[in-house]
């Protein structure tokens, strides 16, 4: 078992950035390929980004492409998400997510295993 708990989250204007959080505890970090997910009021949760075991693949959902960058540091148990450039359509709780026993990270919710409580980010216009 893995607990996640992810941070950083906050209010940020039009074009600021953030940098996301996501802590793990238990199990080995490296053995889980982890994702990035955000639900806007309204609507389905969305796949944002996702990284493989080691970090040497790494995933992007179209809408965040170019402007958000996921990382992971195995030693520290953290993945971080990068947001920059960010606009009011990134609002969102942004959670992140982790799956045992893949080689390619996934884009479903569904396959991920391991959630943690989520963490809001608000972008003003």
């Amino acid at each position: 078992q893995v607990q996640l708990v992810e941070s950083g989250g906050g209010l940020v204007q039009t074009g600021g950035s953030l940098r996301l959080s996501c802590a793990a505890s238990g199990r080995t970090y490296s053995t889980y390929s982890v994702g990035w997910f955000r639900q806007a009021p309204g609507k389905e949760r969305e796949f944002v980004a996702a990284i493989s075991r080691g970090g040497g693949g790494k995933y992007y959902a179209d809408s965040v492409k170019g402007r958000f960058t996921i990382s992971r540091d195995n030693a520290k148990n953290l993945v971080y998400l990068q947001m920059r450039t960010l606009k009011p359509e990134d609002t969102a709780v942004y959670y992140c997510a982790a799956e045992t026993d893949s080689l390619v990270p996934s884009t479903r919710d569904y396959d991920y295993d391991y959630w943690g409580q989520g963490t809001q980010v608000t972008v003003s216009s």
